[in-house]
């Protein structure tokens, strides 16, 4: 899978370690909503999953052909978190895949279009805060967010290693595209199918994350 030996692990963050998308979409769809764009919490899942909180403004105002008022974003942000707080759960075997990671000697860093407010309450209440301390990266501390590849790249520099031996471990395709523009190879978790989309667009696709310990042994004997 990676053109040199597989030397990190790059995770994201909802959809893969914490099962949040449910909720945010919830919350999202109600306060686009109130904006004059009636949209129901699976067509925001839809519509905004793997985009950054700052995107939205533009596609609400693209859609309503209003401005959205002024700090929308951050009252959403709010909401979000006060919801994640107390509705995010972790996803099955979240824990266990950061622990094979650990135990086959791969060094596993997180890059998130969340902020680091956000990923903060996530991993408090799913009790992964200690299995990512000082790994985490958000689109917010870089230029562009995913789909860009900018939040990859600042955590394959953070650990020195090249991209070519980076795994990104996404789920949506936003994540997707920006680990391959960053020159990674990536495996894109699908619970519910057989991850078509995902692998049109040249991701590897798996069901569960109890997959990841064979595909990154494999993926450290591969031939320099």
């Amino acid at each position: 899978m990676t053109p040199s030996p597989l030397r990190l692990v790059i995770f994201d963050c909802d959809g893969v370690l914490v099962d949040s998308e449910g909720p945010s979409a919830r919350v999202t769809a109600r306060e686009v909503s109130l904006l004059g764009w009636p949209i129901t919490a699976v067509e925001a899942m839809t519509r905004f999953m793997g985009l950054r909180l700052s995107d939205l403004p533009a596609l609400v105002t693209a859609h309503t052909g209003q401005p959205v008022p002024p700090g929308w974003v951050e009252h959403v942000r709010q909401c979000l978190m006060d919801t994640l707080a107390n509705e995010t759960e972790p996803m099955p075997g979240a824990a266990a895949a950061l622990q094979a990671t650990m135990a086959l000697g791969l060094p596993y860093r997180i890059a998130s279009n969340s902020s680091h407010e956000e990923m903060a309450v996530k991993f408090a209440r799913t009790g992964l805060a200690s299995l990512v301390a000082g790994r985490i990266h958000s689109a917010r501390d870089v230029a562009a967010g995913k789909p860009a590849p900018d939040v990859f790249l600042a955590a394959a520099a953070a650990e020195g290693v090249v991209p070519q031996a980076c795994i990104v471990v996404e789920d949506s395709l936003p994540g997707t595209r920006g680990a391959l523009a960053a020159g990674m190879a990536c495996i894109s978790l699908d619970p519910h199918g057989p991850g078509e989309a995902l692998r049109a667009a040249g991701a590897h696709p798996i069901q569960a994350l109890s997959e990841l310990p064979a595909l990154f042994r494999a993926a450290m004997r591969t031939a320099a």
